[in-house]
């Protein structure tokens, strides 16, 4: 089973990326299941209905998100009625949605989903220690696969995680810096684990913020509306490894992606020509995303 994970899909060019480049990243690397944080998909702030649709349709199998995802009021409804999208597990009981599930990829592998936050420079909430081994006790009754997307601040707090679930689950792969870290590594019982995946979107900015905005901001203390940046779009995550029969994985790599759409996604991974009755999207226009 190879899992591809994509980092924090960040605004309009973080989405138009993926419309252009999943579908080809997915053929060229026999990719078998999709994991995509989306908490920033809408401007920087949450995602709305529309947006996940698309997502999906784009070839996601499953939305994580983080503490972002609140940031717009239709994700409540959202969270309650779209299953494969997915909040922090251990947000407090009566929040909307859910924060794992269980999904088939194409070949009928179940594949169980952890969605967890953490707490050290971000909101107090419920332990992410205990909530994610009670998860994954429940979890692991239908999928030997795991996979944990831990959107926390601290590195300290996600390098603990990666200790604390080695032999519980297949991957901890860390999200919310947006800034992609070179520390791979497969634990000795057979976690995969990577501090923080980076950020799907414009790198020519500060965390997907124009430049000029961000030194404003910490120039003058001021407050300033934050505008997205569109410079050097690139899409980053992680592709992971995982023996079927075990859970435990047994290759983890990184990828940063740059693409300008000045070729075809064809000739980007030198896929060979289209085949007859051969299903491939058609090229997204930016403003169509």
């Amino acid at each position: 089973m190879r899992i591809m994970f994509i980092a924090d899909i960040t605004g309009r060019p973080g989405r138009w990326i993926v419309s252009q480049l999943l579908w080809g990243f997915k053929r060229k690397h026999e990719i078998d299941f999709v994991i995509a944080n989306v908490e920033n998909a809408a401007g920087g702030y949450g995602v709305t209905r529309e947006i996940s649709q698309k997502l999906f349709t784009y070839g996601v199998d499953v939305q994580t998100s983080g503490n972002h995802i609140w940031d717009r009021k239709e994700s409540h409804d959202l969270l309650d009625s779209e299953e494969y999208l997915l909040r922090p597990a251990n947000y407090p009981p009566g929040v909307p949605g859910r924060g794992s599930v269980i999904r088939k990829s194409e070949k009928g592998i179940p594949v169980g989903v952890l969605n967890i936050q953490g707490r050290v420079y971000m909101k107090e909430i419920d332990c992410p220690f205990r909530v994610a081994e009670r998860e994954i006790g429940r979890l692991r009754q239908e999928a030997a696969i795991i996979f944990v997307d831990f959107h926390a601040e601290a590195t300290s707090e996600k390098q603990a995680m990666g200790y604390y679930l080695d032999g519980r689950a297949s991957a901890l792969i860390g999200t919310h810096t947006h800034v992609q870290t070179a520390d791979e590594r497969i634990y000795p019982k057979g976690l995969a684990y990577l501090t923080d995946a980076g950020m799907t979107g414009p790198h020519d900015s500060v965390l997907w913020v124009r430049p000029q905005d961000a030194l404003r901001r910490f120039l003058t203390g001021l407050p300033h509306r934050f505008q997205m940046a569109e410079g050097d779009v690139r899409m980053s995550g992680v592709v992971v490894d995982i023996d079927e029969s075990t859970g435990k994985a047994t290759h983890i790599e990184r990828y940063k992606l740059s693409y300008d759409g000045s070729v075809t996604v064809r000739d980007y991974f030198g896929l060979p020509p289209r085949e007859v009755n051969e299903d491939e999207p058609r090229q997204v226009q930016r403003d169509e995303v």
